[in-house]
Order: structure tokens, then sequence, then C-alpha cells
């Protein structure tokens, strides 16, 4: 038999017949088909038989066919649209911080980091989180003033407020961390004197970073009001990956020390040697909020959220770049306060 004629003759048949049900227009073909080619029904071979049930299915669904294309072009120009104005968003909100640090923060650093942590709070930054980082470790590097601490201040902030941004999920923190740490990674293979410096200071400030961030999710737990459960743990991830959010952080240093220079891996390894002893407090924090998760909602009512992320477009790609010097002025501050703090209670004593 020729299977494209076999085609051609079925289609044909089955878009003039008008029945009253797709009951009768099949039991229509199934005559048409014994009539016209002598093959009874029980003698129709898979080739024709999956024939059959193809031109049925397109021919009875192609309306509707036609209208989920039209809806899902609506809803494409309608992501575009979203993106567009989230966009025109974060530069509004550029625009007004830049002003504000014109106007009322310029040459005066307590008002700058206040102001830098607002600004943290108030913009999206995972899609500024690499070139933030490379910024302002970079920044750091030319100021060369307490390299590992002011590192280490740094990397804990932005690793707070970007995780305190969106869902507090195994995949995302994974995520961010690798960001962080791969920018941090870059700038220390480019500068090999400061490596070490570069690399502790971003690994504990990540690690600090983390445990704030799931120390404020706990909080959140045991506040939030029971029709907004959903929302607190959307995106949770596997509950088992998160109780040992200090395997996810070590993870990813192994990870990504396998696409470093032979120098820049021993440093890693050595490094997250040095700190492990120090991750009691993220694995107890971890169980903790597990736990508290457990006990507290019933997982079978979650939603789940998966944030995108957009491409970095020249425009962030600035505001990241100021944003890392604006990390390094705040970090130097803080650190500055503190130690002007400890000295002024040495000399009281």
């Amino acid at each position: 038999m020729d299977i494209e004629k076999f085609e051609r003759d079925i289609r044909s048949f089955y878009k003039k017949h008008k029945a009253a049900s797709l009951d009768k227009k099949v039991l229509s073909l199934a005559e048409h088909i014994e009539k016209e080619w002598h093959i009874a029904k029980e003698e129709l071979k898979f080739k024709e038989l999956k024939t059959i049930a193809e031109s049925i299915l397109e021919i009875e669904t192609q309306s509707l066919h036609d209208e989920v294309q039209d809806l899902l072009a609506q809803k494409e120009q309608i992501e575009r649209q979203l993106e567009r104005k989230a966009l025109e968003l974060q530069n509004a909100k550029y625009a007004v911080f830049n002003t504000i640090e014109e106007d009322i923060a310029a040459n005066l650093p307590s008002v700058q980091r206040d102001l830098h942590q607002i600004k943290l709070q108030s913009i999206d930054l995972f899609d500024m989180l690499e070139e933030m980082v490379e910024s302002a470790v970079l920044t750091t590097l030319e100021k060369g003033h307490d390299v590992e601490e002011t590192i280490k201040e740094i990397t804990k902030d932005i690793t707070y407020e970007t995780l305190n941004e969106g869902a507090m999920g195994t995949v995302r923190i994974r995520k961010i961390i690798s960001t962080i740490l791969k920018s941090a990674i870059g700038v220390a293979e480019a500068t090999p004197n400061s490596a070490e410096e570069i690399l502790r200071g971003s690994l504990k400030g990540i690690r600090a970073g983390l445990i704030h961030a799931i120390r404020e999710f706990k909080k959140q737990l045991q506040y939030a009001p029971e029709e907004l459960k959903a929302n607190v743990l959307a995106d949770y991830g596997d509950l088992d990956e998160l109780k040992q959010t200090n395997l996810v952080f070590t993870q990813t240093i192994q990870s990504l020390s396998h696409s470093t220079d032979k120098s820049t891996e021993a440093l890693l390894i050595k490094i997250s040697k040095d700190i492990h002893l120090d991750m009691d407090e993220l694995i107890l924090i971890s169980k903790e909020t597990v736990e508290l998760m457990k006990n507290r909602f019933n997982f079978a009512t979650k939603d789940a959220f998966v944030r995108g992320s957009r491409a970095l477009n020249s425009d962030t790609a600035k505001e990241a770049k100021r944003m890392g010097i604006q990390a390094f002025d705040a970090a130097k501050t803080a650190l500055d306060s503190a130690i002007k703090t400890a000295k002024d209670k040495i000399e009281k004593k």
C-alpha cells in the first residue's frame, strides 16, 4: 500500500464528512476504508492505524491547537513586556539612589554606608551578582586595606541580601554561592599574590551570609501567618539537602575548584579544610530550620516558585560595578568603626 495516498484519501474524506458526533465520523471513516481500500477494521496494520489516528487527531484538535498557539503568543508578548518594564523599574531605582547619593550622602561615609545597605535591600541583586562581587574585590585590592576582612564583610552582606530577596531553595542557594565564589576565583587567579586573602575572605563571608539568611528564614517560618505559608515555603527544594546546607556549601567549593588552575585548586582545598571546623553554626541552624518546616507546615499545599534569571545588560553591568565599589566603602566603614570601638575599650581599661 502507498501510505501517502492512503493518508490523503482518509484526510479528504474525514474533513468533508459531516456527522453529529465524533463517534459517527470515525465509524463512517472505517466504513469508507473498508469500501475504498478493502481493509476491514480487524485487518488494519500498525502504519495504517497510526496514519488514521494521527489524521483524526490533527483534524479534530486543529482549532484548539490554534487557540493554544495564539494564547502562547500572547503570553510570550506579555513576558517580553514584563521583562522590559522590570528593567525600566530597576533603572528607575538606580536613578533614585544615584540622586540621593549625590544630594544627601556625598562626603558622608556613615550615611553612604547606611544608604548602600538600603540599596542592597531595595533592588534585584541576582542579575548583577557576578560583576558586583568582581568590582568590590578589585576595589579592595586597589585600596590594599585589610583585604581578607574587607572581602569577608562584602561577601557576607551580598550573600545575605541576595538570598533574602527570593525563595530559600537549595537550587537557588547553590547558584548564588557558585556565582559569588566564581567571581572571586576569577580575581584571585588574576592576582596570585593576593589569592589566599581573596579566597579565604570570600569563603568566610559567604558562610556568614548564608548563616544569617537561614536564621532570618527561620524567623519568617516561626511568625508567618497560616495563609502565607505557601509563599514562604515556595521553591524550598529537597528537605534533606536544605538540612545539610553545609554540604551544599562544600560541594559547590569542590565543584568550582576542579575548573581552576592547580594552585587555586590547592588553595581552595586548604581553606575549605581550615574553615571546616567552624561549620557547626551553619549545620545547627540548617537542621533547626528544616525541623521547623516539617513540624509547622503541611507540604502537600505548597506552591512552586521558580525565579528565572535575565541576561546581564550594559546598564545593569555599570550599576553592578558602582555597587561593588560602594560595597567596599561600606565594608571599610564598618571595619574602621569596629577597630575604633575596640581601641576605645582597650584605652579605657
